[in-house]
């Protein structure tokens, strides 16, 4: 299987290539790694022993981030290395402070041992998921502590198949699993993985934190005023073509649109759904209803200024991140795909969330929340409740 394995790192790296030819995202994922090696020993030296931190994309980094910043406080002294495997995490968190930031080179066997003996980690941290045989078994073959947090596992991944056998090896090479529901640690006992704890969802610290200190910004106070607010946070277009229909039923609200690809093409098409909006980079003054935010990095802050949000993703792959709106006790609306996400689950089963699929569902969902305030308590009461996974696993990993 291994040998399977190895040859399909190849072809998605031929791949890559390929598609960097007239994609400007691949081509950022193969830039990004060129002379990745001389990189790296420009920055760590292997008597640092840094602490490695692996993160898949920018969700991921948010979701660890409390652990890695808490380690930081507790011993400014020590070095923190970050990977990224996706451009969309890098790109945004390159020039983060705390640590040294990079791409992580491919998973073949030589990349893993000349990247491993290269920083040298004291130990490696793992965010959610991500399992890279070459790497894991390279830490493991050099007796260095390798950690999964906040991790979460479902019946219907490889591992809990019978022709799984493979990727069960990888998960025997980390030490510990800190993971986010009984389910999970249930799932990975069931396939003899005893070294397990339950310690909660990381992500609940960060956006916790985030909703006590937002940033506060001059311009969207501005725009909203003394207006109730609907914002849509990590819109894609079949979620924004949905909300058309609630700036039309009530003109009395103001909408703002985050949307999570801001590409000249993708604001196009939501400025000919909304003609009378305004981009931020245009804002002047409150007298639209609709704003458009262009660009990255605000979401998080402008959570602080509405009533109702509505959570992007949930008519693709999936919906992204309900806690942070729900910190600021905002009830949640997504779109149907959310089965993998735990957190969207309990929200709904408190009355804080609810899926949609249809504009009908949309607006009774709206009506819903606009007139029960128990569920903006109910949101903000889950997150505080879900708190303390840092503490538990900086306790346990230092």
């Amino acid at each position: 299987m291994l040998w399977i394995y190895n040859i399909g790192i190849v072809i998605y790296g031929l791949l890559v290539r390929l598609v960097s030819l007239f994609n400007a995202k691949a081509k950022l994922f193969v830039v990004g790694r060129k002379n990745i090696f001389e990189k790296v020993q420009q920055k760590i030296s292997t008597h640092d022993r840094p602490i490695w931190f692996h993160f898949a994309s920018l969700g991921e980094f948010e979701q660890g981030r409390p652990v890695l910043e808490k380690l930081k406080a507790d011993d400014p002294s020590q070095k923190i290395l970050i990977t990224f495997f996706s451009p969309s995490g890098y790109e945004i968190r390159k020039n983060y402070a705390l640590a040294d930031v990079f791409y992580l080179p491919l998973d073949t066997a030589s990349n893993a041992k000349k990247f491993i003996n290269s920083v040298n980690p004291k130990f490696a941290v793992f965010t959610k998921y991500e399992f890279w045989y070459h790497y894991f078994n390279e830490l493991h073959e050099k007796q260095t502590p390798l950690y999964l947090i906040s991790g979460i596992f479902r019946s219907d991944q490889v591992f809990f198949k019978w022709y799984g056998s493979f990727y069960r090896g990888i998960l025997k090479f980390v030490t510990h699993f800190f993971v986010q529901n009984e389910e999970s640690v249930s799932l990975l006992k069931s396939i003899g993985i005893n070294n397990v704890s339950l310690s909660g969802d990381t992500r609940f610290d960060r956006v916790y934190e985030n909703a006590q200190q937002p940033k506060k910004l001059e311009l969207i106070d501005k725009f909203c005023g003394a207006d109730n607010v609907f914002i849509a946070g990590s819109s894609w277009l079949p979620d924004e073509k949905l909300l058309v229909s609630l700036t039309v039923k009530y003109p009395d609200w103001k909408f703002i649109i985050a949307p999570h690809e801001i590409g000249i093409s993708h604001l196009e098409e939501i400025e000919k759904l909304f003609p009378t909006a305004v981009k931020f980079s245009q804002l002047k003054a409150n007298t639209s209803q609709v704003l458009i935010i262009d660009n990255i990095g605000m979401l998080s802050s402008l959570y602080q200024y509405a009533n109702i949000a509505y959570i992007g993703g949930g008519f693709g792959a999936g919906i992204h991140n309900t806690l942070e709106a729900a910190a600021f006790g905002l009830p949640v609306i997504f779109g149907p795909k959310y089965d993998k996400f735990q957190e969207a689950k309990d929200l709904i089963t408190i009355g804080a969330a609810k899926s949609i699929t249809t504009v009908g569902e949309l607006i009774s969902a709206f009506e819903f929340f606009k007139a029960n305030e128990m569920s903006s308590a109910n949101a903000k009461k889950y997150v505080t409740q879900k708190k303390g996974a840092t503490e538990m696993i900086v306790k346990a990993i230092a």
